[in-house]
This record gives structure tokens, C-alpha cells and sequence, in this order.
């Protein structure tokens, strides 16, 4: 595989906000729920899962939107441009087209959210289908919002 670009840079479409990041991805997947489909006028969300420590902003940043009770979801406030998904884990989920570089990330995780995948869109790798329910980095960031249970 060819050498990796780094540091990691992207941005939003109208040029406001740039971010780099020092550290590469934990990990690169698709999701498909509905959230995301939403949140990226998309079929589904491709993240690249960046370590929180390594990130940063270099122009501009980020509007944030509480999606839900545990994510927010950045955006440029010029252009409208989804960013990234924070949840309170250690990394950020940046969305694989604003990066400068996307070819130097493949999917390698699994696609998530499959109780909402839209069934026109074929899958054509072999990386593991989840629901919701059975994906390890949102039960993960659901149990760092939920009281525990005795």
C-alpha cells in the first residue's frame, strides 16, 4: 500500500474551517442509521475514527448540533459542510470526504446501523454488518452518558 499522507488535513467545501490531525485513524466505517443518513443527506456516514489528542482545528471550527442525548455534530456554519461526530470517547468520527486525502483511508471496520440501511444500497466488501444495538463503539459511548445499573 502506498505511504500515507500525514499529517492528516481537510476541511469543509467552502474553505472556512480546516482541521489536522498528528495521529491516523483508529479505524475508518460506514454507518447506516438513520442519525447519520440525516445528519449527511446520505445513505450513510463514513467515518474516519481520529484520536481526539492529535486533533485540531487551523482555520475557523466547527458549529456543534446535539444530535442526540449522546453525540453532536460539527459543521461549517458557511457552507453547511458535516465535519465530524464527537460522543465523549477518545476519538472524533471525521467524515472520510472532508478529508484532503480520503484515498489513504478505506473502510476498515464494519458497516454499523444496519437496522436502517437502505436496501438499494449494495455493500460490496465483507467488512461485518451491525445494528445498532451490537456495535461496540456506540454501546461504548451510550455507557459514558447512562447511570449504571446495580
Amino acid at each position: 500500500m502506498a505511504e500515507k499522507t500525514m499529517p492528516i488535513k481537510g476541511g469543509c467545501l467552502c474553505g472556512t474551517v480546516r482541521y489536522e490531525s498528528s495521529e491516523p485513524p483508529t479505524d475508518v466505517a460506514y454507518c447506516h442509521c438513520r442519525m447519520c443518513q440525516r445528519g449527511t443527506g446520505s445513505p450513510y456516514g463514513l467515518f474516519a475514527f481520529i484520536p481526539v489528542a492529535g486533533f485540531r482545528f487551523t482555520c475557523g471550527g466547527a458549529k456543534f448540533y446535539k444530535s442526540s442525548d449522546w453525540a453532536e455534530r460539527g459543521f461549517c456554519v458557511e457552507c453547511g459542510t458535516p465535519l465530524l461526530m464527537r460522543d465523549g470517547t477518545e476519538t472524533h468520527g471525521v467524515m472520510i470526504g472532508t478529508l484532503d486525502h480520503p484515498e489513504d483511508w478505506p473502510p476498515t471496520l464494519c458497516h454499523s446501523g444496519m437496522e436502517s440501511h437502505i436496501p438499494w444500497d449494495t455493500i460490496h466488501d465483507d467488512l461485518p454488518c451491525w445494528r445498532t444495538e451490537d456495535d461496540p463503539e456506540y454501546i461504548a459511548s451510550r455507557a459514558l452518558i447512562e447511570p449504571k445499573q446495580d
